[in-house]
């Protein structure tokens, strides 16, 4: 059985094994909340739209061998998955826990490289 003590040292050991913290700014790269909260929201609708312009390609039926766009969709959706969540429980209007806030700060650069990766093969394949 966990006791109480255990816990607490766990959250404190969580807080200060973070990225960032209030004093040092949000995010890898030590931003202000409000644009750390602009570029999250920018990640989101960038992926987001990865996403749609994948699903509408394959639908569409023109790409030959889709298998490497759907791997790096996947990939993203995978590396994005704490935004997601993030965003799904916000709108459902649910508890945000600080657990899933910090997964969110730590994630935001991956998923937009990951998002940008798939953009860039979108493009490749929308130039063929």
């Amino acid at each position: 059985m966990v006791n109480i003590q255990s816990l607490i040292m766990i959250a404190v050991a969580a807080m200060l094994s973070g990225c960032a913290t209030p004093f040092g700014g949000y995010g890898a790269n030590g931003q202000s909340r409000d644009e750390f909260a602009q570029h999250v929201e920018e990640v989101f609708r960038l992926q987001n739209r990865m996403t749609s312009e994948v699903m509408m390609l394959l639908e569409s039926e023109e790409i030959q061998n889709p298998e490497v766009l759907l791997r790096a969709e996947q990939q993203m959706q995978k590396i994005c998955s704490s935004l997601n969540e993030y965003v799904s429980r916000d709108i459902d209007g649910l508890n945000i826990g600080f657990l899933l806030q910090r997964r969110v700060e730590k994630s935001a650069i991956d998923c937009e490289q990951a998002a940008r990766e798939v953009e860039s093969l979108l493009k490749l394949l929308s130039d063929d």
